[in-house]
């Protein structure tokens, strides 16, 4: 149980200093370039579900949060199941990566509000001078920004062209990082178990 246990804190531990720094340092759609224009950290707020989108307001916020938060406890409950039944260590290490993700964005949802004052386009938080909401409607705090491809349509094309494109527009953190490796990991165990399992039924019949 320690390892991952450490895993999981060591991930929460990064999420949260790389937050509360672009939270104290920048402002709302500031940019900082780290590998020239295609790795940036571009620092943007989730009002509540992935990629910026809204869900019913603050009571929607509110039920989201609440809803994570009831995952993160059955996910943490399985993880220990599976850690008692000696269960691969791929899977249980990529349960611990998506427990860690999780929680690292309900600490923001949970806490934020209560203790960073208001971010916004020309003004940088303040922390512990008055909170910008309530427990549990805090924002979550993305920065990573990859913008690999960032071109434009050819005017030949019909429909878009001329209209700017970008792959990979997303805004994201460490904690998004964590969850999208834990369940790529255990997608890929499962598939490797199952193959394994076919294998052997495909021996005993033999």
């Amino acid at each position: 149980m320690k390892k991952p246990l450490i895993l999981i804190f060591i991930i929460l531990i990064i999420d949260q200093i790389i937050k509360i720094w672009v939270k104290l340092n920048l402002c709302i759609g500031e940019e900082i370039s780290l590998i020239g224009d295609w790795s940036r950290i571009h620092f943007i707020e989730n009002e509540g579900m992935a990629f910026g989108m809204s869900f019913g307001g603050q009571w929607g916020k509110l039920l989201l949060t609440l809803f994570r938060m009831i995952a993160s406890v059955l996910i943490f409950v399985y993880l220990k199941k599976l850690i008692e039944k000696k269960e691969s260590k791929l899977i249980i290490y990529s349960m611990a990566l998506i427990f860690a993700g999780a929680v690292g964005n309900i600490i923001d949802s949970l806490f934020y509000g209560l203790i960073f004052s208001e971010s916004s386009l020309f003004n940088t938080a303040a922390i512990f001078q008055g909170g910008y909401g309530t427990f549990l409607h805090g924002k979550v705090v993305d920065m990573f920004y990859l913008p690999i491809i960032d071109t434009t349509y050819p005017n030949w094309m019909p429909f878009v062209g001329g209209e700017s494109f970008r792959f990979f527009n997303a805004i994201f953190n460490v904690a998004d990082i964590s969850i999208t490796v834990g369940v790529s990991i255990l997608i890929i165990s499962l598939i490797i178990s199952s193959k394994q399992k076919t294998e052997d039924n495909k021996r005993d019949i033999g």
